[in-house]
């Protein structure tokens, strides 16, 4: 995981409409960026939505949610109308910024052991610097928790 005072590194990805997004075009703007394992599975589900009805208060804050997982542009696409999501999911299936920002990680589920996204949301400030870092988030309760950061 990276640490705070590091610079968040640069990435270009397609949201669910395929537009491509770039960590420097949100400069001069709060960044929560939060990687999640896989779109329409329960906890990533719970995430998603609770960024959604906050999400007007984060743009209150002037801060922008991206959320970002291997899924694909189709996925995402499906995953967003399904909950009527309002804010942007990245797809990175080559695990370019997933492996960046240090999230692909080993896994254990019921006693296997694989490599998986593990659960991470970062705080980057107006200068694209990362704030906190939140690993092992609790999916239900991350986006009320980084609301309460941005006070």
């Amino acid at each position: 995981m990276l640490q705070a005072g590091t610079k968040a590194p640069e990435f270009s990805l397609p949201d669910q409409d395929g537009k491509l997004h770039t960590l420097s075009e949100y400069k001069g703007r709060k960044v929560i960026l939060y990687f999640y394992p896989k779109d329409n599975t329960p906890g990533c589900t719970k995430q998603a939505c609770g960024f959604s009805e906050l999400y007007p208060q984060f743009e209150e804050k002037g801060a922008v949610v991206l959320g970002v997982s291997r899924d694909s542009v189709a996925s995402h696409k499906k995953f967003q109308e399904k909950y009527a999501l309002g804010f942007t999911l990245l797809s990175d299936p080559e695990l370019a910024c997933i492996q960046a920002y240090d999230v692909w990680q080993e896994k254990k589920n019921y006693g296997k052991v694989s490599m998986g996204v593990v659960r991470t949301t970062y705080l980057i400030d107006e200068e694209g610097v990362i704030a906190k870092t939140f690993g092992k988030v609790k999916a239900a309760e991350n986006p009320a928790q980084m609301l309460e950061e941005l006070a």
